[in-house]
């Protein structure tokens, strides 16, 4: 007997708007239609562990196929299936997923987790369809031919057939609209499943194949699993990666939320590049996003793996997720495991943490940058390294220096290199005063200073060519210049004169006189306006760049321009010890360059 009926719905006609706005892709309909099969068979199970089912199981595989010529995709199942009445509820009564109904007839047998019958996603199989057929028989039912046969072309209207089903469960085919043909194929099929179900809890076959891994070890305990077993599992998440992960983290937590998954740290690059590996979002091992920004924080976007929480809030479509306080808990959570884990890596072997430093450093200090609760707990093994290759803890490093490089307002001095070869000089002049040079040469670096500074009691850092070491560490006692007042107004005057360069501002100073005759600077808060700058996409080239030039009083090269009487001859001094300090930066270029090379030539043939 058949019959016609009208779907429950508030508005003329749905579909268009399921169509048009619901999903983002039109792909999404085959993971819907999949994960509600899945879904009917996962509540069979459940039944059935729970004495509410008593009839045999036999194969629960899931079935997608496609016929090229009658333009149609099937999905079947062998699960709970429905009767009429359910169909009626269901289907037709789109406000009802059947999820609220289900738990509550079951609600003493612990049945919480078991999410709806068919709910909005159904529909989307009419992003695809001009027609649908659902053909459904409940698990309850003794009579093959006590299936429903539902069909519906598109519109509000649908009708609803008594069928003949040999099985139970439920069989949908869906009749391809032109214009979503692309879909009738065999590749594109196979596309779609293996990416939103790879991971599926139930076999899903497809043109006689399984397509999908229903048990990944995430879902496993991490005492039944071996190193092996974690790396065989990246390979299959990642089978383009040539690489191994460094180490990963189990995550396994069901109160007070549930989630579990597995994060691996890969080689990270020092630099911003997106990784081409993103960590993968699941419900229910249905897979729903690889932008899972919203969910972990954004240095721990650089990770790889997977999370899977049915606890994380999603909009009807699936496709974004919706910030609320589990969503917090979650980030939460993730971060203070990831910190954990690598808290404990140090302290259990030290040596094999800081041979893989370099690289996953970058990472940790990413997180310290962005993150205050992982800073709080990544202060205890973030490393510091040297010009020389030695590491240090935070601590380890203030303790270091404390003699040395405490100024005179008790400030420690951190000196450091963003360039080992290019301030190779500058560096040579620290270590004869015994002072130590660390390391600092990524993008994150005027970042992670700005950081450290506001975290720390009473510590500076300065980049080794921002000025003379004895202003870097300013003393008590300092040296004085060695001449009068009258030949350093007028050295200061030949050099003006000399280097002609608008916003450059030359300073006589009292240094070593085994230092450097003149050695140029740029103001370390101008550097690093300039390094942030540059780090946040922003143009700086429209202020001009203010160096300084540090002559020094007390080398005998000055000494001797200062007592000289031809200026021709202190203007070609002057040129070429600036032109030394232009090259020891790496600024000495062009015109310049060839002008410095005659010049030295000519000194040379004296």
């Amino acid at each position: 007997m058949s019959q016609k009926g009208t779907l429950s719905i508030n508005t003329q006609n749905i579909f268009p708007i399921i169509k048009k706005f619901l999903y983002a892709d039109h792909e999404i309909f085959l993971r819907e239609l999949v994960s509600n099969a899945v879904d009917a068979t996962q509540k069979l199970k459940k039944l059935a562990s729970m004495g509410k089912f008593d009839g045999e199981l036999g194969d629960l595989k899931i079935k997608v196929s496609f016929d090229e010529e009658a333009k149609t995709i099937t999905i079947s199942d062998r699960g709970i299936g429905m009767n009429p009445e359910e169909i009626d509820k269901y289907i037709n009564q789109i406000a009802f997923s059947g999820a609220s109904d289900f738990v509550e007839k079951y609600k003493d047998s612990d049945a919480q987790e078991i999410i709806g019958h068919f709910g909005l996603g159904f529909y989307s199989a009419f992003m695809v369809s001009d027609t649908v057929d659902l053909t459904s028989r409940s698990c309850y039912s003794k009579d093959e031919t006590e299936a429903t046969l539902w069909q519906c072309d598109g519109s509000t209207e649908f009708t609803t057939s008594s069928a003949v089903k040999k099985d139970r469960g439920t069989e949908i085919v869906l009749h391809v609209a032109e214009d979503s043909m692309e879909f009738v194929n065999k590749a594109r099929l196979n596309h779609v499943l293996t990416k939103y179900g790879k991971f599926l809890p139930v076999e899903i076959e497809f043109e006689g194949e399984t397509i999908n891994n229903p048990s990944p070890i995430w879902i496993k305990s991490p005492s039944e699993l071996k190193d092996e077993d974690y790396k065989n599992f990246y390979k299959e998440l990642y089978p383009a990666s040539m690489e191994e992960p460094l180490f990963w983290i189990h995550l396994n937590v069901d109160y007070p939320f549930n989630l579990t998954g597995i994060l691996y740290f890969p080689k990270i690059k020092q630099d911003f590049t997106a990784p081409k590996e993103k960590i993968q979002l699941y419900s229910r091992q249905v897979f729903i996003t690889d932008e899972v920004k919203d969910i972990v924080p954004e240095f721990l976007t650089l990770l790889h793996g997977v999370i899977d929480s049915p606890d994380i809030p999603l909009n009807v479509s699936r496709s974004y997720l919706q910030a609320d306080t589990s969503v917090k808990r979650i980030n939460s959570y993730i971060t203070k495991k990831v910190a954990d884990k690598i808290a404990d890596m140090f302290k259990k072997d030290r040596t094999d943490f800081e041979a893989k430093w370099d690289n996953f450093g970058f990472f940790v200090k990413f997180g310290m940058v962005t993150e205050d609760k992982f800073y709080d707990k990544a202060d205890k093994f973030f490393l510091f390294k040297n010009v020389d290759g030695k590491t240090f803890t935070i601590e380890e490093y203030l303790k270091h220096i404390e003699g040395n490089q405490t100024d005179k307002n008790d400030t420690k001095v951190i000196l450091y290199t963003n360039d080992v070869k290019k301030q190779h000089t500058f560096i040579q002049s620290a270590k004869k005063r015994a002072c130590d040079v660390l390391v600092f040469d990524t993008p994150l670096a005027s970042h992670l200073i700005n950081r450290l500074e506001s975290k720390l009691e009473k510590v500076s850092f300065k980049r080794i060519d921002a000025d003379i070491i004895d202003k870097l560490i300013e003393k008590e006692q300092s040296l004085e210049v060695a001449l009068t007042e009258e030949q350093k107004t007028s050295v200061k005057e030949l050099f003006d004169k000399t280097i002609s360069r608008p916003n450059w501002t030359v300073n006589i100073e009292a240094l070593a006189s085994d230092d450097l005759p003149v050695t140029i600077m740029l103001p370390e808060f101008m550097r690093r306006m300039k390094e942030m700058s540059a780090l946040n996409g922003m143009d700086m080239g429209m202020m001009p760049e203010s160096y300084n030039v540090i002559v020094n009083g007390n080398h005998p090269i000055i000494q001797k321009i200062a007592e000289g009487k031809d200026e021709a001859v202190q203007t070609t001094i002057i040129k070429q010890t600036f032109d030394l300090a232009l090259l020891s930066q790496g600024m000495l270029e062009g015109e310049l360059l060839t002008d410095f090379i005659e010049r030295s030539l000519s000194f040379v043939g004296k």
